[in-house]
This record gives C-alpha cells, structure tokens and sequence, in this order.
C-alpha cells in the first residue's frame, strides 16, 4: 500500500496528516502515548529533540553565496514578505483590542506569514518561472524555521527572549551552516532529514493538542492562509516589482511570478510556535492554538498559492511579460532547474 503516495497527495500532507494522527490519539487514548520509555519519548515528549534536529539540516541547506541576480530576487521577495508579517503582527499586537485578531495572535500571524513552503515555490517556479526565480530559493530558505519570528517579536518588545535562550535556538541552525558550508556531502547528507524528521515532530506536537482546540481554532486558520496569500505573497510581489522599477526595466521584463510563488506558509512554521515558547515561557499558554492556526494555514496556502501563482502568469503573459526573456544574458533565462542549481554553484 503506498502509504506515503498517499500522504503526499494532501497539501501539506507530511506534517498535517501526522499532526492530526497525534490530536487524536491525545483526544480519545491519551494514556496510550503515557507508558513510558521510547514510546513516550519519542511520541509523546520527543518533539523538541526532533526540532533541534531538524533545525541542524534545514541549516546545512544555506549556501554561503549565490549569484547576483538570484540574490537581488530572492530578498526582494523575502523582505516582502517579512515586511507584511511584520506590519500585520505588529497592528494586531498594539493595535487591536486584546492583542488578537479574531483569535489570532502575533504569534500565530508572524510565524504563518514570514514563512514560505519552498517545496511548493520550487515546483511552481520549475513550471512558470526562469532560472533565477528557481535560484531565488536559496536565499529564501533563510525564512523557513523560527529564526524570523523570533527576530520580530523580541525586536518588538512582545516577547521577552533572554541572549542565551536565543543563542540556544539558533545554535542547531548555526551547526547546520557551518557544516554544510564547510563540507558539500554533509549538505547533501543532512538534505535528507529535512524531510525525514517532519512526521516525527509534527505527531508529539498534535499529542499536546486537544481536538475541541483544533475546531475552536479551524477558521482562523483558515483565514491566517488568506492573510499569507494576500499581503505577505502582495508583499512579496509588490517589492519585486518596485525593484525592477528602480532598475528601469522595461515593462515586458518585470516578471514578478517567484512573489507569487512565495506567498504560502511552510510546512515547517508550524513548529515554531513550541520553538518561540521554549524561548519565552510566556507563549506556553498560547503554543497550543497558535500551532493549529499555523497548520490551518499550511493547508490553505497550499491550495490557494498554485490559483494565484497561475493567475498572475496570465496576467503577466497578456502584457507580454515573459519570464523567460527577463534578461539580457540567456544563461539567467530557460527552463532547467539543474542549471539553476549548477549556476549557483558554479558563482
């Protein structure tokens, strides 16, 4: 039976379907995951452990450099992107009343917003995009995992997150950099366990939830994802396009399908809720909800970002924009992704 075929075929399948497996089992047989020994470390309690872990690969994937072109690209659209999750976190945290905006807090909107699922932005930029938009994911990995969203909040005043608690939780990433950096088959070693340790932290983190949590919070889930989709991805699309304007490039060249592509919530956000909150205690009363609105909009996102991402390519290719007559140069414009991946290590 092809079971992770299957799980693959749900949007965000990988770490929902897990999540869920582990709400439920914590909402009807929670003393089954209470036994003790590895069965309770590893699906009950085990699921900062695994973070950490996973924190170490996802570091290992950050490339020291990447070509010129590519950078430009890729943090137009992370700026973007971090600039509306900032903009609405911070309205909501100071401005609305209680802090909270139809249930959602800070936490919940910056971790959602800030992040992106670069599995997805790979796949929609292979089929619609050129080679730097493909390239661009190399810089915006930098958003995927909590680092972002502790930068805001504490920067913010909202969270009061001690030097060392912070080193503490860039440490597994900083690890990952370096190794990866300093050695290729460590990158390509540790590669694996980005995907591999996903379902292992996202069934200890649904066995902390109750299901009566995962109802109360359903639509604002839902509703995060339609925030990420509209300003964090407008955010995104907005930057790059004021870039190409500041660089006087012809209207026919302003090909801005990687924002599209970059306005979803990564699968991986939703572990940063119990990341920030290992942080700062005083997020604990709210991990809980936060981390089932993130995973609310992981779902969403994932739907929603391949309908915009196609609809703005109509729109682009209806003015004559084409992504792959974005450049002079033909080596920065075609279809392969090995090329990409070969151009940016070759610069």
């Amino acid at each position: 039976m092809p079971i992770l075929r299957a799980v693959d075929k749900v949007p965000g399948g990988l770490m929902i379907i897990p999540l869920l497996l582990g709400v439920l089992f914590n909402t009807f047989v929670p003393e089954a995951l209470e036994i003790g020994g590895f069965t309770q470390a590893l699906f009950k309690d085990g699921a900062m452990a695994v973070i950490g872990l996973f924190l170490v690969c996802m570091g290992a994937q950050l490339p020291l450099k990447a070509a010129a072109p590519v950078a430009e690209k890729g943090f137009a659209i992370l700026i973007g992107k971090l600039l509306a999750a900032v903009a609405v976190g911070l309205l909501t945290g100071f401005v609305m009343p209680g802090g909270t905006l139809w249930t959602l807090t800070p936490l919940a909107i910056v971790a959602a917003m800030s992040n992106s699922n670069t599995g997805l932005y790979a796949a929609l930029t292979q089929e619609f995009g050129n080679k730097t938009d493909r390239g661009a994911v190399a810089v915006i990995s930098l958003n995927d995992g909590p680092f972002l969203t502790l930068v805001v909040l504490g920067a913010a005043g909202m969270a009061n997150i001690p030097l060392l608690s912070f080193v503490a939780v860039l440490a597994p990433i900083i690890i990952g950099f370096v190794l990866g950096n300093l050695d290729p088959e460590m990158r390509s070693f540790l590669k694996k366990g980005e995907r591999l340790l996903i379902p292992f932290f996202a069934f200890p983190l649904g066995a902390s939830i109750s299901l009566p949590d995962v109802v109360e919070a359903g639509p604002p889930g839902i509703l995060l994802g339609l925030f990420t989709v509209a300003f964090s991805g407008g955010g995104a699309v907005l930057l790059l396009w004021l870039v190409h304007v500041v660089r006087r490039r012809p209207k026919t060249r302003r090909n801005v399908i990687s924002g599209a592509a970059e306005s979803s919530t990564a699968g991986a956000a939703v572990a940063t809720p119990a990341v920030v909150a290992a942080a700062d205690p005083a997020y604990e009363a709210l991990k809980d909800v936060a981390t089932v609105q993130v995973a609310g909009s992981v779902v969403t996102t994932a739907v929603l970002t391949p309908i915009v991402t196609v609809l703005i390519h109509r729109w682009q290719t209806k003015r004559g924009v084409d992504p792959y007559q974005e450049y002079d140069d033909p080596a920065l414009n075609g279809s392969s992704t090995d090329d990409a991946a070969e151009e940016l290590q070759t610069s």
